[in-house]
């Protein structure tokens, strides 16, 4: 049966674009323009996936977050966001209300919010199907998180705060370097193009220090090639995870599992 997706959105060229673009891949796509005629397609379609818009007329995205919450036949329904504003309060409070992913229309990539919309929903079928999610806890584990992109490292830090975890950040490797020395982590995510020394050398680095060659190593990237995979295994990567192909909870499940594999949760 093919999956349900309602797009709440009244942008028409960028609601036609999605819509399109959906029904394309056979998924079962809808679309409505305001909130309250949205809240009421929530309800009644049931849809394995809701792509939101923030601003809309008659009921905004937030209100009809908060309305999805209190209603418990709908308040599972998984949602992703997908507006004008970037501000690190709009974000946190859209993950507050349970939002899975947050996408900025100025940076829009259809093609990348496909991807996600792909992976989050084979994935979702999956976790339902076989039971593969990690239940462990990420509460007073310390990960570091080495990116240099302001805007997902805010998202991931705010995602990551609500595991409960110490989070140390790193812009570049010279700074992860630094951070290296005065404490080791449970779990280090590394991103592969950053300023200076890339991912790699810096993932070489590591293994080579005998304090931090035991931690287990995530490579988290917009590189995808075969030989960028192939080249993180190679040096003791433990996973390779491409940045637009995931959905934030697929991340954390990610640093679940590798720490449960490691022994270290």
């Amino acid at each position: 049966m093919a999956k349900k997706v309602l797009l709440i959105e009244d942008d028409a060229f960028l609601g036609d674009v999605l819509l399109e673009k959906l029904k394309k891949e056979n998924y079962d796509a809808f679309i409505s323009h305001d909130g309250v005629e949205g809240l009421e397609k929530i309800r009644e379609l049931k849809p394995d996936l809701v792509l939101l818009d923030i601003i809309l007329p008659k009921m905004s995205g937030y209100e009809i977050l908060e309305a999805k919450e209190k209603d418990s036949s709908i308040s599972k329904i998984p949602v992703i966001i997908i507006s004008n504003s970037g501000q690190p309060v709009e974000i946190n409070r859209a993950l507050a209300l349970g939002v899975k992913d947050y996408f900025i229309k100025a940076q829009f990539d259809p093609e990348e919010v496909m991807a996600k919309i792909r992976n989050f929903l084979k994935g979702n079928e999956s976790s339902l199907n076989l039971g593969k999610k990690s239940r462990g806890t990420l509460q007073g584990k310390k990960i570091m998180w080495v990116e240099d992109d302001n805007f997902l490292s805010d998202i991931i830090a705010r995602k990551l705060s609500t595991e409960k975890c110490i989070l140390t950040h790193a812009k570049d490797s010279e700074t992860a370097l630094t951070l290296m020395g005065e404490e080791v982590p449970d779990v280090i995510l590394l991103d592969i193009l950053l300023p200076g020394m890339d991912g790699f050398e810096l993932l070489s680095k590591f293994k080579a220090n005998p304090k931090m060659k035991d931690v287990p190593v995530i490579l988290l990237s917009n590189l995808g090639q075969e030989n960028d995979i192939e080249k993180g295994k190679s040096l003791g990567a433990k996973r390779f995870l491409v940045k637009a192909a995931l959905t934030l909870d697929e991340i954390i499940d990610n640093i679940k599992q590798v720490l449960a594999e490691s022994k270290r949760i």
